[in-house]
């Protein structure tokens, strides 16, 4: 039975790793310090503040005389009606968080140019249980934000250095042809 459990779980253990899947590592960063400018909602700043600081050796200050960099983030919520029944009463939402952001050095270097990430969630809605509906909706913003932050860091990971002109990350034309496809 032992050698049943053990067998079973190399074989989900061998599966993972096929798979590609990995473990988020840590965030490597080129700044030390970062300064948060805007306004973002006090849920997004914490999260945003827990997972800079548990996943890199970068600290969030309050000041940016402080900072080594300062990111600008703006996120903006929006709900708009997806569908309607007959009758033109609304039976699905589309919740929408939109985060514009960038990353500025101590110098006034831009290290990252205005960028926009853009979440969507839609959810079914009955008048018969609007309090739950307004419930599912703060849940749903909470995964968005989450995955906003996520997709944030991720993309604040390409910064390599302070410098943008020893950045040497390769970039894509967005004018050149694409390639024919095979017949």
């Amino acid at each position: 039975m032992v050698a049943l459990i053990r067998y079973v779980c190399l074989i989900l253990l061998l599966s993972l790793a096929a798979c590609g899947f990995q473990l988020r590592g840590d965030y490597a960063f080129p700044f030390k310090r970062l300064y948060v400018a805007g306004a973002p909602n006090p849920e997004t700043a914490a999260l945003l503040k827990r997972m800079v600081e548990g996943g890199s050796e970068t600290r969030i200050v309050t000041s940016p005389k402080d900072a080594d960099a300062t990111l600008m983030l703006a996120v903006t919520r929006g709900r708009g009606v997806l569908t309607l029944s007959v009758t033109g009463v609304a039976q699905e939402y589309v919740l929408t968080s939109v985060a514009q952001y960038s990353l500025v050095g101590s110098n006034g270097a831009v290290l990252v140019p205005p960028s926009t990430i853009s979440v969507n969630r839609s959810m079914s809605y009955s008048d018969r249980y609007a309090l739950a509906k307004d419930q599912e909706a703060t849940l749903l913003y909470r995964d968005m934000d989450t995955d906003i932050v996520n997709q944030l860091l991720r993309r604040l990971t390409v910064v390599r250095t302070l410098d943008p002109d020893e950045q040497a990350v390769p970039g894509v034309n967005s004018r050149a042809p694409l390639p024919t496809p095979p017949l």
